[in-house]
Protein backbone atom coordinates (compact mmCIF):
# COMPACT_ATOMS: atom_id res chain seq x y z
CA UNK A 1 0.00 0.00 0.00
CA UNK A 2 2.50 2.61 1.13
CA UNK A 3 5.12 1.28 -1.29
CA UNK A 4 3.08 2.63 -4.20
CA UNK A 5 3.48 6.22 -3.02
CA UNK A 6 6.09 8.00 -5.19
CA UNK A 7 9.17 9.18 -3.37
CA UNK A 8 9.83 12.88 -3.77
CA UNK A 9 13.34 13.66 -4.98
CA UNK A 10 14.14 10.03 -5.75
CA UNK A 11 17.78 9.14 -6.14
CA UNK A 12 20.79 9.19 -3.85
CA UNK A 13 21.64 12.37 -2.04
CA UNK A 14 24.81 14.03 -3.39
CA UNK A 15 27.80 13.57 -1.10
CA UNK A 16 28.65 16.25 1.38
CA UNK A 17 31.95 18.05 1.55
CA UNK A 18 34.94 15.81 2.11
CA UNK A 19 35.78 16.80 5.66
CA UNK A 20 36.49 14.56 8.64
CA UNK A 21 33.28 13.40 10.30
CA UNK A 22 31.11 15.55 8.05
CA UNK A 23 31.98 13.41 5.03
CA UNK A 24 31.50 10.08 6.78
CA UNK A 25 27.97 10.96 7.90
CA UNK A 26 27.12 12.31 4.48
CA UNK A 27 28.42 9.15 2.81
CA UNK A 28 26.15 7.00 4.94
CA UNK A 29 23.18 9.19 4.10
CA UNK A 30 23.95 9.04 0.39
CA UNK A 31 23.91 5.23 0.13
CA UNK A 32 21.07 4.34 -2.27
CA UNK A 33 18.38 2.11 -0.81
CA UNK A 34 16.22 -0.49 -2.49
CA UNK A 35 12.67 0.84 -2.61
CA UNK A 36 11.44 3.50 -0.22
CA UNK A 37 13.17 4.40 3.01
CA UNK A 38 11.36 3.69 6.32
CA UNK A 39 10.68 7.39 6.97
CA UNK A 40 8.89 7.76 3.62
CA UNK A 41 6.76 4.67 4.24
CA UNK A 42 5.81 5.80 7.76
CA UNK A 43 4.92 9.25 6.46
CA UNK A 44 2.70 7.76 3.76
CA UNK A 45 0.96 5.53 6.31
CA UNK A 46 0.36 8.52 8.60
CA UNK A 47 -1.10 10.57 5.75
CA UNK A 48 -3.44 7.75 4.73
CA UNK A 49 -4.53 7.18 8.33
CA UNK A 50 -5.24 10.89 8.86
CA UNK A 51 -7.17 11.09 5.58
CA UNK A 52 -9.49 8.22 6.45
CA UNK A 53 -9.85 9.32 10.09
CA UNK A 54 -11.04 12.72 8.89
CA UNK A 55 -13.74 11.15 6.72
CA UNK A 56 -14.75 8.75 9.48
CA UNK A 57 -15.25 11.64 11.91
CA UNK A 58 -17.14 13.78 9.40
CA UNK A 59 -19.29 10.90 8.16
CA UNK A 60 -18.42 11.55 4.52
CA UNK A 61 -16.49 9.46 2.07
CA UNK A 62 -15.03 6.02 2.91
CA UNK A 63 -16.08 4.48 6.19
CA UNK A 64 -13.33 1.87 6.50
CA UNK A 65 -9.69 2.78 6.87
CA UNK A 66 -7.07 0.50 5.28
CA UNK A 67 -4.67 1.43 8.09
CA UNK A 68 -5.31 -0.56 11.28
CA UNK A 69 -5.44 1.58 14.46
CA UNK A 70 -2.40 1.51 16.71
CA UNK A 71 -4.49 0.81 19.82
CA UNK A 72 -7.16 -1.83 20.32
CA UNK A 73 -9.87 0.69 21.18
CA UNK A 74 -9.01 2.82 18.15
CA UNK A 75 -7.84 5.83 20.17
CA UNK A 76 -4.56 7.62 19.71
CA UNK A 77 -1.70 6.26 21.78
CA UNK A 78 -0.78 8.34 24.82
CA UNK A 79 -3.74 10.64 24.17
CA UNK A 80 -3.91 11.53 27.88
CA UNK A 81 -0.23 11.25 28.70
CA UNK A 82 0.98 12.68 31.99
CA UNK A 83 3.81 15.10 31.12
CA UNK A 84 5.53 14.30 34.42
CA UNK A 85 5.98 10.65 33.43
CA UNK A 86 8.06 9.15 30.61
CA UNK A 87 6.39 7.70 27.54
CA UNK A 88 5.83 3.96 27.63
CA UNK A 89 7.10 1.69 24.90
CA UNK A 90 4.41 0.37 22.57
CA UNK A 91 4.39 -2.19 19.83
CA UNK A 92 4.94 -0.73 16.40
CA UNK A 93 1.71 -0.39 14.41
CA UNK A 94 0.86 -2.28 11.24
CA UNK A 95 2.83 -1.24 8.16
CA UNK A 96 5.09 0.91 10.34
CA UNK A 97 8.79 0.57 9.68
CA UNK A 98 11.57 0.73 12.22
CA UNK A 99 13.59 3.91 11.91
CA UNK A 100 17.13 4.36 13.15
CA UNK A 101 17.96 7.33 15.35
CA UNK A 102 19.79 9.83 13.17
CA UNK A 103 22.41 11.97 14.81
CA UNK A 104 22.22 15.76 14.37
CA UNK A 105 24.02 16.94 11.24
CA UNK A 106 26.28 19.75 12.37
CA UNK A 107 28.23 21.74 9.80
CA UNK A 108 31.97 22.07 10.60
CA UNK A 109 33.33 25.54 11.20
CA UNK A 110 35.52 25.50 8.10
CA UNK A 111 32.53 24.61 5.90
CA UNK A 112 30.50 27.41 7.50
CA UNK A 113 33.37 29.77 6.75
CA UNK A 114 33.39 28.64 3.11
CA UNK A 115 29.64 29.19 2.96
CA UNK A 116 29.88 32.78 4.18
CA UNK A 117 32.85 33.51 1.93
CA UNK A 118 30.79 32.43 -1.08
CA UNK A 119 27.91 34.81 -0.30
CA UNK A 120 27.86 37.72 -2.69
CA UNK A 121 25.16 40.05 -1.34
CA UNK A 122 24.11 41.59 1.96
CA UNK A 123 20.73 39.86 1.91
CA UNK A 124 22.24 36.38 1.84
CA UNK A 125 24.79 37.29 4.52
CA UNK A 126 22.03 38.58 6.78
CA UNK A 127 19.81 35.60 6.01
CA UNK A 128 22.34 32.88 6.81
CA UNK A 129 23.69 34.78 9.81
CA UNK A 130 20.13 34.87 11.14
CA UNK A 131 19.70 31.14 10.52
CA UNK A 132 22.94 30.27 12.29
CA UNK A 133 22.41 32.55 15.31
CA UNK A 134 18.66 32.20 15.91
CA UNK A 135 17.96 28.56 15.09
CA UNK A 136 14.78 29.56 13.26
CA UNK A 137 13.22 27.17 10.78
CA UNK A 138 12.89 28.13 7.13
CA UNK A 139 9.15 28.83 7.30
CA UNK A 140 9.62 30.86 10.46
CA UNK A 141 12.41 32.94 8.96
CA UNK A 142 10.57 33.66 5.72
CA UNK A 143 7.41 34.56 7.65
CA UNK A 144 9.11 37.36 9.60
CA UNK A 145 8.00 40.95 9.12
CA UNK A 146 9.88 44.20 9.65
CA UNK A 147 8.05 44.67 12.94
CA UNK A 148 9.45 41.34 14.19
CA UNK A 149 13.05 42.61 14.08
CA UNK A 150 14.30 44.24 17.29
CA UNK A 151 18.04 44.92 16.94
CA UNK A 152 18.17 46.98 20.14
CA UNK A 153 16.98 43.99 22.16
CA UNK A 154 19.06 41.54 20.12
CA UNK A 155 16.07 39.41 19.22
CA UNK A 156 13.64 38.56 16.47
CA UNK A 157 10.10 37.21 16.69
CA UNK A 158 9.01 34.20 14.67
CA UNK A 159 5.71 32.40 14.36
CA UNK A 160 6.41 28.96 15.80
CA UNK A 161 4.45 25.99 14.57
CA UNK A 162 1.82 24.63 16.89
CA UNK A 163 1.10 27.85 18.80
CA UNK A 164 -1.89 29.07 16.81
CA UNK A 165 -0.15 32.08 15.30
CA UNK A 166 1.56 33.23 18.49
CA UNK A 167 5.10 34.54 18.00
CA UNK A 168 8.12 33.69 20.12
CA UNK A 169 11.37 35.57 20.64
CA UNK A 170 14.65 34.23 19.27
CA UNK A 171 18.16 35.61 19.80
CA UNK A 172 20.18 36.87 16.86
CA UNK A 173 23.80 37.93 16.58
CA UNK A 174 24.88 41.57 16.15
CA UNK A 175 26.50 40.62 12.83
CA UNK A 176 23.15 39.40 11.53
CA UNK A 177 21.48 42.71 12.40
CA UNK A 178 24.36 44.63 10.79
CA UNK A 179 24.04 42.70 7.52
CA UNK A 180 20.27 43.14 7.64
CA UNK A 181 20.64 46.90 8.02
CA UNK A 182 22.87 46.98 4.94
CA UNK A 183 20.34 44.91 2.99
CA UNK A 184 17.44 47.17 3.96
CA UNK A 185 19.58 50.17 3.03
CA UNK A 186 20.08 48.75 -0.45
CA UNK A 187 16.33 48.21 -0.78
CA UNK A 188 15.73 51.82 0.25
CA UNK A 189 18.17 53.03 -2.40
CA UNK A 190 16.16 51.08 -4.97
CA UNK A 191 13.00 52.83 -3.79
CA UNK A 192 11.51 49.98 -1.75
CA UNK A 193 10.93 50.58 1.96
CA UNK A 194 9.01 47.67 3.52
CA UNK A 195 6.30 48.60 6.00
CA UNK A 196 6.32 47.12 9.53
CA UNK A 197 3.77 44.50 8.49
CA UNK A 198 5.63 43.51 5.29
CA UNK A 199 8.18 40.68 4.96
CA UNK A 200 11.84 41.17 5.80
CA UNK A 201 13.27 39.14 2.93
CA UNK A 202 12.80 40.14 -0.72
CA UNK A 203 14.07 38.97 -4.08
CA UNK A 204 16.97 40.75 -5.75
CA UNK A 205 16.21 40.03 -9.41
CA UNK A 206 13.25 41.13 -11.46
CA UNK A 207 10.30 42.83 -9.78
CA UNK A 208 10.71 43.08 -6.02
CA UNK A 209 8.59 40.43 -4.32
CA UNK A 210 8.78 38.45 -1.05
CA UNK A 211 11.37 35.68 -0.95
CA UNK A 212 9.81 32.21 -1.14
CA UNK A 213 11.07 28.87 0.10
CA UNK A 214 11.69 27.69 -3.47
CA UNK A 215 13.87 30.71 -4.18
CA UNK A 216 15.75 30.22 -0.90
CA UNK A 217 16.41 26.58 -1.75
CA UNK A 218 17.73 27.67 -5.15
CA UNK A 219 20.13 30.09 -3.43
CA UNK A 220 21.42 27.34 -1.14
CA UNK A 221 21.74 24.87 -4.02
CA UNK A 222 23.94 27.31 -5.93
CA UNK A 223 26.09 27.80 -2.84
CA UNK A 224 26.45 24.04 -2.36
CA UNK A 225 27.48 23.62 -5.99
CA UNK A 226 30.03 26.40 -5.60
CA UNK A 227 31.74 25.09 -2.45
CA UNK A 228 31.16 21.37 -3.08
CA UNK A 229 28.91 20.80 -0.06
CA UNK A 230 25.38 19.55 0.58
CA UNK A 231 24.21 21.76 3.42
CA UNK A 232 20.52 22.00 4.22
CA UNK A 233 18.79 24.83 6.02
CA UNK A 234 17.99 22.55 8.95
CA UNK A 235 21.69 21.68 9.28
CA UNK A 236 22.27 25.25 10.43
CA UNK A 237 19.71 24.73 13.20
CA UNK A 238 21.50 21.56 14.30
CA UNK A 239 24.80 23.43 14.23
CA UNK A 240 23.54 26.17 16.53
CA UNK A 241 22.12 23.69 19.05
CA UNK A 242 25.37 21.73 19.20
CA UNK A 243 27.34 24.94 19.68
CA UNK A 244 25.09 25.91 22.57
CA UNK A 245 25.38 22.46 24.15
CA UNK A 246 29.18 22.60 23.98
CA UNK A 247 29.29 25.99 25.73
CA UNK A 248 29.73 25.36 29.49
CA UNK A 249 28.09 28.71 30.29
CA UNK A 250 24.79 27.67 28.65
CA UNK A 251 22.58 25.11 30.34
CA UNK A 252 20.47 22.48 28.65
CA UNK A 253 17.32 24.41 29.57
CA UNK A 254 18.77 27.53 27.94
CA UNK A 255 19.41 25.59 24.74
CA UNK A 256 15.87 24.20 24.86
CA UNK A 257 14.49 27.73 25.12
CA UNK A 258 16.54 28.96 22.17
CA UNK A 259 15.60 25.99 19.99
CA UNK A 260 11.98 26.16 21.23
CA UNK A 261 11.73 22.43 21.80
CA UNK A 262 8.54 21.34 23.50
CA UNK A 263 10.26 18.63 25.53
CA UNK A 264 13.67 18.65 27.17
CA UNK A 265 14.22 15.11 25.89
CA UNK A 266 14.37 16.49 22.35
CA UNK A 267 17.20 18.82 23.32
CA UNK A 268 18.98 16.08 25.28
CA UNK A 269 19.48 14.10 22.06
CA UNK A 270 22.20 16.62 21.21
CA UNK A 271 24.13 15.50 24.30
CA UNK A 272 24.97 12.18 22.69
CA UNK A 273 28.61 12.31 21.55
CA UNK A 274 29.19 12.10 17.83
CA UNK A 275 31.15 9.09 16.64
CA UNK A 276 33.78 11.16 14.82
CA UNK A 277 34.52 13.13 18.01
CA UNK A 278 34.71 9.93 20.06
CA UNK A 279 37.13 8.34 17.59
CA UNK A 280 39.31 11.45 17.63
CA UNK A 281 39.45 11.50 21.43
CA UNK A 282 40.23 7.77 21.66
CA UNK A 283 42.95 8.16 19.03
CA UNK A 284 44.47 10.98 21.07
CA UNK A 285 44.31 8.73 24.13
CA UNK A 286 46.30 5.99 22.39
CA UNK A 287 48.86 8.33 20.85
CA UNK A 288 49.39 10.50 23.91
CA UNK A 289 52.86 9.86 25.40
CA UNK A 290 52.95 8.49 28.89
CA UNK A 291 53.89 11.05 31.52
CA UNK A 292 57.33 10.51 33.07
CA UNK A 293 57.32 9.07 36.59
CA UNK A 294 57.30 11.78 39.19
CA UNK A 295 59.70 11.59 42.14
CA UNK A 296 58.16 11.01 45.52
CA UNK A 297 57.65 14.22 47.38
CA UNK A 298 56.39 14.99 50.84
CA UNK A 299 57.75 13.92 54.17
CA UNK A 300 61.27 12.45 54.62
CA UNK A 301 62.98 10.45 57.34
CA UNK A 302 64.79 12.25 60.07
CA UNK A 303 68.58 11.98 59.52
CA UNK A 304 69.18 11.02 63.18
CA UNK A 305 66.70 8.15 62.92
CA UNK A 306 68.40 6.89 59.76
CA UNK A 307 71.73 7.06 61.51
CA UNK A 308 70.41 4.97 64.41
CA UNK A 309 68.95 2.37 62.04
CA UNK A 310 72.07 1.95 59.92
CA UNK A 311 74.48 2.19 62.86
CA UNK A 312 76.28 5.33 61.87
CA UNK A 313 76.39 6.57 65.48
Amino acid sequence: MAADVPKSGAGPEPPRRTRAGFAERAHRQAVPEVGLCPATINHAVSVLAAFYDHHLQSGQGPLVSPVPPQSRDGRRLEAHHNPLEPFRLHRRGAYRQKQVDREPRAVPDDVVEDLFNSLGCHRNRALFAMFLSSGARAAEMLGMTIGDVHPGAGRIYVQTKGLGGEKEACPASPEAFAWLALHLGELAQDGHRPAPDEPVWWTLRGPTRPLTYTALRAVLNRINARIGANITLHDLRHTLCLRLIEDPAITLVDAQQVMRHRRITTTSTYLRPRIDEVITKVHEHYTRPKPPPQPLTGWTYDPDDLADVFGNH
